[in-house]
């Protein structure tokens, strides 16, 4: 059964395993790329920073004790929209809906802070990302395709 729980700043070994196994297994779904979080990047204070901002939303979804995927909400700077950012399922439990309870969970947190729009970014090669993102009523917005292909989706949340 899966179950998704908030992340805080000491849960930062969890959000770390995944972040990086996320950059490995997928790294065209990401702005960041795996080296920038490797190396001398990789320290716990960089990684408890992440998970302790008061305008984020972190989460975990977990298979009994093994963490399966990750998603995050960050209020932005536009009022009334909250980005949905870092979402990523393992392979190994795609397509039994954690992808769909993490979105829920965002979903649900976005509408507590006040937002209107939830908005998301993905990459051209992640056909399978955009169809579960319209599969949850996000619809891509016109004109957003930026020149390496990536373009934003929108899904608008009512209260």
């Amino acid at each position: 059964m899966i179950e998704i729980r908030e992340l805080g700043a000491d849960d930062w070994q969890i959000w770390r395993r995944l972040r990086l196994a996320a950059l490995e297994e997928a790294p065209y779904a990401f702005m960041s790329r795996l080296a920038d979080w490797q190396g001398p990047s990789d320290t716990e204070e960089r990684w408890r920073a992440r998970l302790a901002g008061t305008n984020t939303h972190d989460l975990v979804a977990e298979d009994g004790d093994s963490p399966v995927g990750m998603a995050s909400g960050i209020e932005t700077e536009d009022p009334g929209t909250v980005d949905l950012i870092s979402m990523w399922v393992a392979p190994e439990a795609r397509g039994r809906g954690v992808g769909d309870a993490l979105i829920t969970a965002v979903e649900q947190w976005a509408r507590r802070s006040g937002a209107g729009t939830l908005r998301l970014s993905v990459a051209a090669e992640n056909a399978a990302a955009a169809a579960m993102y319209r599969r949850n009523g996000f619809y891509d917005v016109p004109g957003s395709q930026d020149a390496h292909g990536t373009w934003q989706m929108a899904k608008p949340l009512e209260a």
